[in-house]
């Protein structure tokens, strides 16, 4: 963390805040810290036992004057509204990721038939990639699901697309009558 103390004629700042008088004890505590050459207690618990680069600014020939406040952007954290599915931001995987899917729960693929690449986020965060062909059902999916994380098989829960949100309840379709082909879908719990 970087700080800079500025001294001034009257007290001393950090980083343009407050005037501190030097007559306060605990500021005069606080100086006598760094004439010593050590951290001071305060900025020790401010950084957490992490690194403090203190820099210093002679300003004792002139009076504190506070400084202008700066328009500072928007710097708290951010909180999603809306919809308790998550957004879907479509990402290259990595192949360590399809390897790791695949190696949950092998489905069989017949090489002749037309394939297709489906990415389950499932309810706890985490996701599935699986190749599966065409003709596959979408029972086929939630068996994967189960398969590759046993926790879920006494779960229930139900398959939903994305934008436009549609539930998948028609369980004996194939993925391509239900139109599902390279997308990505989401488990819900009930």
């Amino acid at each position: 963390v970087q700080i800079l103390l500025k001294l001034w004629r009257n007290g001393f700042s950090l980083d343009d805040g407050e005037l501190r008088s030097y007559s306060d004890p605990t500021n005069a505590q606080f100086l006598e810290s760094v004439k010593r050459g050590e951290i001071p207690v305060e900025l020790q618990r401010l950084v957490h036992g992490g690194q403090v680069n203190l820099d210093m600014e002679d300003h004792q020939e002139q009076e504190y004057v506070k400084p202008r406040l700066r328009f500072k952007a928007f710097s708290g954290e951010g909180q999603k509204l809306g919809s308790l599915t998550p957004e879907i931001v479509s990402t290259p995987s990595s192949p360590e990721e399809e390897e790791k899917s695949i190696l949950n729960a092998p489905v069989l693929i017949d090489d002749s038939m037309p394939a297709t690449k489906v990415q389950i986020r499932l309810a706890d965060g985490s996701r599935l990639i699986q190749r599966f062909n065409q003709t596959h059902r979408i029972k086929d999916i939630r068996d994967f699901i189960i398969q590759s994380r046993p926790a879920f098989a006494t779960t229930d829960f139900v398959l939903v697309t994305t934008f436009p949100n549609k539930e998948l309840t028609d369980e004996s379709l194939t993925l391509q009558e239900a139109d599902i082909l390279n997308t990505v879908i989401l488990q819900q719990l009930k």
